[in-house]
């Protein structure tokens, strides 16, 4: 099964976790074949657990960057420190990294991993706007518990099953620029919105992207996307359409599914960055 991840660390009926599934249809065209939603954490970890083999592209980062891990002394190999990581609360995640952050100089307050830079990604330590310390936090220990191999990481005990990093965002940039299509505000939730996320949409069909990829939907899949003014189905299909292209090239050098020969494999890669 191949699938893309909108991710949410609290999520809710009204702002559940959602997965966009979807199969290769020929070489160069990804089919949605499903849209799926969790309303808690639990119920998407089992939904892992219990689907025999996939290839998921998830919307949360799986790392931190190794500036900060060396600074607070935490290990220095990624399953001791995710380990360690998930032994933390968030209040105390929290405080750890605003004490960072409060002793470094206006600029530079965040440490950053080598991926975001050209991903154009959020610092994975950060709390708010967006919380992904928080999603990361959720997010891997499921991965883990599944038996998930996160290439370049880890290596899991369920061969069948496959998590990438993805980044919707970097791929609605190279579409539509920085317009916003979406928004969790009402208030915001504009005509203008609507038009972006229809060209985004209408970009992904043609298959106008690096990536090589055309997105097939029928009329009933583009309405939904559409009509979700929050983004997160559009999102999913953005990481699915992310982890498309890392199957594609899953035998490629080095740790595979098209990531980096040589990436820090303390801090993991953003995958198409």
């Amino acid at each position: 099964m191949l699938f893309g991840c909108d991710f949410s660390s609290a999520p809710t009926t009204r702002k559940p976790i959602v997965l966009a599934i979807g199969e290769m249809a020929g070489a160069d065209s990804v089919a949605l074949t499903g849209l799926q939603r969790f309303a808690t954490l639990e119920a998407w970890g089992e939904w892992l657990c219990d689907t025999p083999s996939w290839v998921g592209g998830f919307d949360f980062p799986f790392s931190l960057p190794r500036e900060l891990v060396e600074h607070l002394k935490w290990p220095l190999e990624w399953a001791p420190l995710m380990a360690h990581y998930a032994s933390l609360g968030r209040a105390e995640i929290r405080d750890t990294f605003a004490a960072f952050c409060a002793a470094r100089p206006v600029g530079g307050k965040f440490a950053h991993r080598a991926a975001d830079a050209p991903a154009g990604s959020s610092p994975s330590m950060k709390w708010v706007n967006p919380p992904v310390a928080f999603m990361l936090h959720a997010g891997v220990p499921p991965l883990v518990a599944a038996g998930a191999s996160l290439p370049g990481l880890h290596v899991g005990g369920h061969e069948g099953r496959i998590a990438l990093e993805a980044y919707p965002g970097l791929l609605a940039r190279e579409l539509i620029g920085r317009r916003s299509y979406k928004s969790d505000d009402l208030a915001k939730q504009t005509p203008e919105r609507l038009v972006a996320r229809t060209d985004l949409l209408a970009a992904l069909e043609a298959g106008t992207t690096r990536l090589g990829l055309r997105l097939q939907l029928d009329a009933g899949q583009r309405a939904e996307l559409l009509a979700d003014a929050r983004g997160d189905h559009i999102d999913a299909v953005l990481c699915l359409l992310q982890a498309a292209w890392g199957l594609q090239r899953a035998a490629s050098p080095g740790p595979g599914y098209g990531l980096p020969v040589d990436f820090d494999p303390l801090e993991g890669w953003i995958v198409t960055a």
